[in-house]
């Protein structure tokens, strides 16, 4: 799957293994201090994370701090929705 940037640019998303998907998972950790909305806890080294392992090929600082902070969430948020997604769409038997 390839996401595109503000920039006109492509970046391709890399087919996880389980074990990844599972390592980003667990990395997400929320606050509910109000006790009713949740907020993400150290997002931007979460938001980090999901882009080095889920961006194919290598992720350097460089490439990371050149894009947009609507990018970095445009793609955490695709690399998270696939996480979740996983083996959910049909009932297990």
């Amino acid at each position: 799957m390839e996401i595109k940037l503000t920039t006109g640019d492509k970046v391709k998303l890399k087919s996880l293994t389980v074990d990844e998907r599972d390592e980003l998972m667990d990395s997400v950790q929320y606050d509910y201090a109000d006790g009713k909305n949740p907020q993400m806890k150290m997002l931007h080294s979460t938001m980090t994370k999901f882009l080095r392992i889920g961006i194919e090929g290598e992720v350097t600082d460089e490439f990371i701090l050149s894009l947009t902070f609507s990018d970095k969430s445009k793609i955490f948020t695709k690399i998270q929705g696939e996480c979740m997604n996983l083996g959910e769409e049909e009932a297990s038997k």
